[in-house]
């Protein structure tokens, strides 16, 4: 039913990660984003050579294991990354919030915004990461800001959320799907239809919608991991 991923980044049996538990090898510090001061924990690795902002699912924050594991992959690649959460505490409490997507989108590009004005940030190429509600954010964002979102990943997604705007996002885009997760499937396929940019759809085999089985999130890392690396990454001169 499609109703059963709607809260598609509720973990409820995983600990969230701490600032402690990034690894040490890594610059990370927590910054504020947007008007409303959301909170974010940028990650910038030596010789960092490009951007990831992540947009997390319904029911989850900046904190979900899944996004950080990946993150963590993506830091070790070169890339940055920005984790943050879409909503405050106040606007969470409102489930109608969860899945406004036009709002997430807004939050979004405020981080993309936030970022490309940004000392440390602001030279390099931007990447945005969604998972389940926060894929269709990223392209959301992607389609508001097209010159500073270079490249889109989506993650167990829900890109049919952001159908209005599907055909106006430039960025080159990867749509991540488990194999066992059929409904959503199928809602990514007819997604993949309206966009008009670079695109893929990678379907990993036997992943259930949070890609909980041995093995499957590793796969998404490497998709995603080279689908940045290949659009934000610029060769040394």
């Amino acid at each position: 039913m499609i109703s059963d991923v709607n809260g598609a980044e509720i973990l409820p049996d995983e600990p969230e990660c701490t600032m402690s538990e990034r690894s040490m090898a890594n610059d990370s510090r927590i910054v504020q984003i947007g008007t409303e001061g959301l909170e974010g924990i940028l990650t910038i690795p030596a010789g960092v050579n490009g951007l990831v902002i992540f947009a997390h699912g319904s029911g989850s924050s900046r904190l979900s294991p899944r996004n950080t594991y990946v993150a963590q992959a993506l830091n070790a690649r070169g890339l940055g990354t920005l984790q943050f959460d879409l909503l405050t505490e106040a606007e969470a409490m409102n489930r109608a919030n969860v899945f406004d997507i036009l709002l997430l989108g807004e939050r979004v590009k405020e981080a993309v915004c936030w970022a490309r004005n940004a000392e440390e940030t602001g030279a390099l190429e931007i990447g945005v990461f969604g998972a389940s509600t926060g894929a269709a954010a990223a392209l959301v964002a992607a389609a508001g800001v097209p010159d500073d979102v270079s490249a889109v990943v989506s993650r167990g997604g829900r890109p049919d959320l952001a159908e209005p705007v599907l055909d106006q996002v430039l960025a080159p885009t990867l749509l991540i799907v488990g194999g066992a997760d059929h409904v959503v499937i199928e809602l990514n396929e007819k997604a993949f239809n309206r966009l008009a940019c670079e695109k893929r759809l990678d379907i990993v085999p036997g992943a259930t919608h949070l890609f909980e089985e041995p093995g499957t999130l590793d796969q998404v890392v490497e998709a995603a991991g080279s689908w940045f690396q290949g659009h934000l990454q610029k060769e040394c001169l």
